[in-house]
């Protein structure tokens, strides 16, 4: 009798979650229940999940709405009417166009009208009309009997209960961006529309059985399954799965010769037993897939990098997906895919930026957009957000909103009703009924960078729609598109890539060097460079990829880092977990006192000799387990996901557990010592980081570090041009000024849109200057590309047509600085010219008037304007701060001098970087701090919660710092005890008052 049910996937709608539907259906004896949203199957097949685990049967639908209008109820009759009802949906999603008044025919299917839409008589076969208890005084004198077997009840179930039918009238205010008091009422739900238990609904048709009847009836005929042991991916890349089977070894074999020649005996062996195991599971085409759209991507010269736990294996570094090599790293292949795995593996390829949605569209191409789709995901309410939504639609001003969010579970604020309403929806918007973190879908959006590729058409499984992206995007999240058997492709974007693409084109063309994908593919090419080795041991990492931040820096400063296997593992500790649990920290001591590390067995040292003595990487785990326990690597492998709460079979791992200390007494292990053993493994397992993905990120940060070692000038352009990394914009600025380049303002004749390199000059680019609106200046790049460079600021103005405060812009940032006028003189001269053009210079003229000669006044200069002027429409000055800044100087100790005065006070000056900001173990806000000094080189600084509460930071610019020089494995800090900013004018006020 529930044919008509929403959840709160029925976005700023419904107020039940998925979960409490299926639960007040089993509570109350339900045996069968429709899911029908509105506009929306996103939750379609968490409810029959759910449904079948609770022993109801599920039924698929959809409710159609153009806005607020109720066009109809459809509901699938099998599968089949189900994917015409997602490729029904999914057309006017894709199109933005309105529901017809009457549905379509679509096979397999029910379609049902409300009370009054259609007459009877005018139904087809498959269309029914929908009766609601408070429309039962309508059928008075209405023949029901004649009409029975087109009569159903459509009792809608929009939220439970009263006071969840008032959430639903404000989320309805949100959605329409109105005061509740405005809302009308057709947007809203009536309140009849709660839940409305089995034997009340049957009360209200009491007198009607025949309608009940045949309600029943039609769900009786609405059959929904997913079948166990399902694979919903592309079967096969070719055209049968020998022929898969074959191309794969094929391939395999051939990237190995070339990966390792062709008579390395451990290579082939392990390729062999791979490719058994991905033929056993059938996933041939998941790899061949993946190879291809990486072949791709080398075809059209895209620089991709292979990370994640598909580093693990051997078949994709042969097949060029990774560039990790799995044998020299004792990379374990049962991290990846191990027999006991029903899921494909997962691949993450990562592109530039600029080249991932051309990858994606050759996908599609390819797959067709009737099998392929983005993965999408939810977004859903968070508490600030969600208050001042709230706050708008009871129309109150900020600055109660803003008193509200300071105390967001105060529900006491001066005992105003509408501040507790707005705190008690609030928080039924973000939180369960048991006070647990579990807010509201808010609206739809898109996965990062899954792609479905489906071997039945997408709509059997979801509907689409279309966002800004471009791209058929599936009404269905990562989680739920793995629990019925379809899993992503990873293609992801990243800005380090970019840095790497445009470097090799800039050094391409500004100094006429090619290399070669394949050479950049060869980790030998770049890690034994040792130029590159000096870079890394001396941390001149800037702009490169994993290696700049100001931890990671301190990390490798203080394990000394020049090799590949180093910086793995500092890729691997860094990270928070393992971070926070002091296993970094335990990690640099032993590696900076390798003779006092001790052992827990003599196999243990073996093991982890190379990590001195601690675990660093979930494949630790499986090492540990496999050679001081004996557990094969397959249950070694479950064992470290169980440990870390990625796996549920519970009588597994128990079994798991005991078979650990029964091989560790077969084999004579120290009982003491295996249970400490263990202990470790359990400790560590929870925040434990793949090899594979730090051996990834090491790869690419090598490669980035071999073009900032040999081709510094294009890699920090290439940084800059695809808008940086973890600094702002400025300090790429300086780092490029390192160099050696001369670097000059935006120029009208030498500029484009992004920052140009010719030689040895940098020209900054137009894109950085603020309030340069973005379609003049490329229709004045094009004119001159058109018709040659600009000789005057008359000639610009003549062909350009410039707004003033645009012309007035380009003056000030110096780009008609080849005029040889200087910027005073030419904003003189700008005013004149833009009051004398007029609409005839918009006609073609045969020759060009010769240019005015204009008599200047002589016009008073100061050589810090430029700077100002750069500053304030740049949002930093080219030239160095420190150059412009009036102060003495000399009475700061610099960075270099920091080793010679450990445990002293001491008092620096430094330019503001960046900030980063923690917690103590008290919960107390403290920050460290990253400053430049005025010889370029950085000064790291901790703020405790003492020193931060007294002197706060305000924003950039200079800060005087006096603290204590701190030292930790040769890495210098300054404890911050005073600190205070400072002007650019702070010993000459007179001046600055002028100014």
């Amino acid at each position: 009798m529930y044919l008509n049910c929403k959840t709160w996937f029925s976005l700023r709608y419904g107020t039940i979650r998925t979960s409490e539907l299926v639960g007040l259906a089993r509570n109350n004896g339900i045996t069968s229940l429709a899911l029908t949203n509105i506009n929306a199957t996103t939750d379609a097949w968490t409810f029959v999940l759910e449904c079948q685990e609770a022993g109801i049967k599920p039924i698929l639908g959809l409710e159609c709405r153009n806005g607020a209008a109720f066009k109809y109820v459809l509901l699938a009759r099998n599968m089949e009417g189900w994917r015409h009802i997602n490729q029904f949906l999914s057309h006017h999603l894709q199109q933005n166009i309105l529901f017809p008044d009457k549905a379509p025919f679509m096979p397999h299917t029910f379609v049902i009208y409300g009370w009054g839409a259609r007459t009877p008589d005018s139904l087809e076969a498959h269309e029914l009309t929908g009766i609601r208890q408070r429309e039962i005084n309508k059928l008075f004198r209405f023949d029901t009997r004649k009409y029975a077997h087109k009569l159903v009840i459509l009792q809608p179930l929009t939220f439970q209960d009263a006071e969840k039918h008032e959430l639903h009238t404000v989320l309805r205010a949100v959605d329409n961006n109105l005061l509740i008091s405005q809302l009308p009422p057709g947007e809203a739900a009536g309140a009849d529309e709660c839940f409305m238990p089995p034997w009340q609904l049957l009360n209200c048709f009491q007198e009607l059985p025949h309608i009940v009847r045949n309600t029943l009836l039609v769900m009786d005929q609405c059959e929904i399954y997913l079948p166990p042991g399902r694979q919903l991916n592309k079967k096969c890349f070719t055209h049968s799965p020998q022929a898969d089977r074959d191309l794969l070894r094929d391939l395999a074999f051939e990237g190995m010769e070339y990966r390792y020649g062709p008579h390395h005996a451990e290579a082939r062996e392990r390729v062999e037993k791979e490719l058994n195991i991905i033929d056993h599971h059938q996933f041939n085409a998941y790899f061949l897939i993946t190879w291809d759209i990486v072949r791709f991507a080398k075809h059209r010269d895209f620089f991709h990098v292979g990370r994640g736990s598909g580093a693990n294996s051997i078949v994709a570094y042969c097949l060029g997906i990774t560039d990790v090599d799995p044998i020299s790293l004792n990379l374990y292949f049962e991290r990846f895919l191990n027999p006991y795995r029903s899921s494909p593996p997962d691949f993450d390829i990562d592109f530039s930026w600029r080249d991932r949605d051309e990858v994606t569209r050759y996908i599609f191409r390819k797959y067709t957009s009737d099998h392929t789709a983005l993965l999408g995901t939810v977004s859903t309410f968070q508490t600030n957000s969600i208050v001042r939504e709230l706050g708008k639609v009871y129309g109150l001003p900020k600055r109660e909103i803003d008193k509200i969010l300071e105390n967001p579970y105060q529900v006491t604020l001066g005992g105003d009703n509408i501040h507790q309403r707005i705190i008690r929806f609030g928080k039924m918007l973000v939180e369960d009924s048991r006070g647990k973190s579990k807010p509201f879908p808010n609206q739809l959006s898109i996965h990062a960078g899954g792609i479905l590729i489906s071997e039945a058409p997408i709509f059997q499984h979801c509907t689409t729609h279309m966002p800004p992206k471009g791209f058929p995007t599936a009404q269905l999240d990562m989680h739920m598109a793995e629990a019925i058997g379809l899993h992503k492709f990873d293609i992801l974007s990243q800005r380090g890539l970019g840095h790497i693409r445009n470097t090799l084109d800039y050094v391409r063309e500004n100094r006429g060097i090619t290399i070669h994908l394949n050479d950049f593919h060869n980790r030998a090419f770049f890690m034994e460079d040792e130029a590159v080795k000096n870079n890394l041991k001396t941390v001149n990492t800037i702009g490169c990829f994993y290696i700049e931040s100001p931890a990671m820096r301190q990390l490798l400063q203080k394990l000394r880092c020049e090799d590949y296997l180093t910086l793995v593992a500092a890729s691997s500790i860094i990270r928070p977990g393992v971070a926070q649990a002091g296993m970094m920290r335990q990690y640099v001591y032993n590696y900076n006192h390798p003779n006092e590390v001790k052992y827990l067995h003599p196999v243990m040292e073996e093991l982890m000799k190379e990590t001195f003595g601690v675990m660093v990487y979930q494949e630790d785990v499986i090492r540990v387990a496999h050679h001081f326990a004996d557990l094969d690597l397959a249950d070694a492998d479950i064992l470290r996901r169980a440990m870390a709460g990625k796996y549920r079979g519970l009588n597994n791992f128990e079994k798991i557990r005991q078979q650990f200390f029964n091989n560790c007494a077969r084999l004579g292990r120290d009982p003491a010592v295996s249970e400490e053993v263990w202990r470790q493994i359990s400790s560590f397992a929870n925040f434990s980081f793949s090899k594979a993905h730090s051996a990834s990120f090491a790869v690419e940060s090598y490669q980035s570090l071999y073009l900032k070692t040999h081709f510094p000038a294009e890699f920090m352009v290439a940084v800059i041009n695809n808008f940086g990394g973890f600094y702002n914009r400025e300090l790429y600025f300086r780092e490029l000024q390192k160099t050696g380049v001369t670097l000059h303002p935006p120029c009208m004749n030498n500029s484009e849109y992004a920052t140009r390199i010719t030689g040895n000059d940098v020209y900054t680019g137009f894109i950085h200057v603020d309030s340069l609106e973005q379609a003049f200046i490329e229709n004045a790049l094009r004119e001159r590309a058109a018709n040659g460079p600009y000789a005057s600021l008359e000639n610009f103005t003549e062909r350009t047509h410039p707004k003033p405060e645009q012309l007035e812009i380009l003056v000030r940032i110096g780009a008609f600085k080849f005029t040889g006028h200087t910027k005073k003189q030419l904003l003189w001269k700008s005013s004149a010219l833009l009051k004398l053009s007029g609409h005839e210079d918009d006609k073609p003229r045969l020759f060009r008037e010769p240019s005015r000669n204009w008599d200047l006044p002589a016009l008073s200069y100061h050589r810090h304007e430029d700077a100002f002027d750069e500053i304030e429409l740049l949002g930093f000055p080219l030239c160095s701060p420190f150059d412009v800044l009036q102060h003495d100087q000399q009475r700061y100790l610099p960075v270099s001098a920091l080793k010679d005065h450990q445990g002293q006070q001491v008092k620096m000056l430094g330019y503001f970087v960046c900030l980063k900001h923690v917690y103590t173990s008290k919960n107390e806000p403290m920050c460290f701090g990253t400053f430049l000094d005025s010889k370029g080189d950085f000064l790291d600084t901790v703020h405790f919660p003492d020193s931060i509460r007294k002197y706060p930071f305000m924003k950039g610019g200079f800060y005087i710092l006096e603290g204590k020089v701190t030292e930790e494995f040769g890495v210098y800090t300054l404890d911050v005890g005073y600190m205070r900013k400072i002007g650019y004018f702070e010993d000459q006020p007179a001046l600055k008052a002028a100014m």
